[in-house]
């Protein structure tokens, strides 16, 4: 069994978030919450690990 990452773990916070920024310039609110939850399942597939995936979902609504 895995472990959740709790620690910061991405080497260019900066970058990262200033892209996730850009990935929704122009997008209406719809279409934003579309792009999220899109996203979301994405990094949970690449993740695959039930266990982990349920302690990020109970971590996130802390």
């Amino acid at each position: 069994m895995s472990t959740l990452k709790r620690t910061p773990n991405l080497t260019n916070v900066d970058d990262f978030y200033a892209d996730l920024l850009a990935a929704h310039e122009g997008l209406s609110e719809t279409e934003t919450h579309t792009y999220n939850a899109r996203l979301i399942l994405v990094l949970a597939n690449h993740i695959g690990d039930n266990s982990v995936l349920k302690k990020a979902l109970q971590t996130a609504k802390t």
